[in-house]
C-alpha cells in the first residue's frame, strides 16, 4: 500500500509567507466589508462606494424594514376602495286629484291636474379614484405602493404630504427590466399620469426626512390591475 510523501520542510511555506497571506486575506476582506457589506446590509457607507453601486439604497430599505416592523402598532393605513357613481335622483310621480263625479245641480268643476314634476337633471359626476390610501410616516420612514400595469396603460394619480414635504421615488420593476421615471426631494404634493413602460409594477416610493410624523395620502385610478403596499 503506498502513502502519500510527507512534504519536505523546503517545500512547506515560510512563517512570513503565511502571514503576509493572512494579512491580504484580511485586507481584502475589511474592503468589501466597508465597500459592499455595510452599505448593502446597514446602509453604511464610509467610503462612498455603496452610493455609486446603488447599495446604500438597498441597505436603507434594509434598515427601515426592520424598524417598521419593531414599530408597526405606530403606522396606520386606511384603503378604501371608490364607491359606484351617485345614483340619478328619483323622478316624481305626477300627482292627479280624482274628477269629481256629476251630481244634480248645481255642478261641481273637475279640479285640475297639476303639471307633472319634472326630473331635476344630475350634476356631472366628478373622476371617481378607484384606490385611496393613507399612511402615517413617522420621521426616516419610508413606504412603497405599486401598480400592477400592462406595457402602454395608462394610471392617473394624486398624492399630498399632510404635515411636512417628503421624498419620492417613480420607479417600475417587472419583465426582466427596471426604470425610473422621477425623483424629488422636498416635494409636498403631486398629480398626472403613469405610462407603463413594460409590463409589470409601477408606483412610488416615500420617505418621510422631517422631525415630526406626515400623513401621506395617495389617490389612484385609470388602467391597472391592483394597488399593492410594498413597504
Amino acid at each position: 500500500m503506498y502513502n502519500t510523501d510527507m512534504p519536505s520542510r523546503e517545500e512547506l511555506p515560510s512563517t512570513a509567507k503565511l502571514i503576509r497571506s493572512t494579512l491580504i486575506a484580511s485586507i481584502v476582506a475589511l474592503i468589501l466589508l466597508m465597500t459592499v457589506v455595510m452599505p448593502a446590509e446597514y446602509a453604511i457607507d464610509p467610503t462612498g462606494a455603496g452610493q455609486l453601486l446603488g447599495l446604500t439604497e438597498m441597505g436603507e430599505i434594509k434598515t427601515q424594514l426592520a424598524e417598521e416592523a419593531a414599530a408597526d402598532e405606530n403606522a396606520e393605513m386606511v384603503a378604501v376602495q371608490s364607491s359606484a357613481s351617485q345614483p340619478a335622483p328619483d323622478v316624481a310621480e305626477p300627482m292627479t286629484e280624482p274628477m269629481a263625479e256629476p251630481v244634480a245641480e248645481p255642478k261641481v268643476a273637475a279640479v285640475p291636474e297639476p303639471a307633472p314634476v319634472e326630473a331635476a337633471a344630475s350634476a356631472p359626476a366628478e373622476p371617481q379614484w378607484q384606490d385611496e390610501v393613507r399612511v402615517v410616516l413617522t420621521p426616516g420612514e419610508g413606504t412603497e405602493f405599486k401598480l400592477t400595469m400592462e406595457e402602454g396603460a395608462v394610471a392617473r394619480f394624486s398624492w399630498v404630504s399632510e404635515g411636512g414635504p417628503i421624498n419620492f421615488d417613480t420607479h417600475g420593476n417587472g419583465s426582466g427590466q427596471s426604470i425610473s421615471y422621477e425623483k424629488g426631494r422636498g416635494v409636498p404634493e403631486d398629480q398626472g399620469e403613469l405610462k407603463a413602460a413594460f409590463t409589470g409594477n409601477h408606483g412610488w416610493f416615500f420617505r418621510n426626512r422631517n422631525d415630526s410624523d406626515i400623513t401621506l395620502v395617495l389617490r389612484t385610478g385609470g388602467d391597472y390591475g391592483e394597488l399593492k403596499k410594498l413597504l
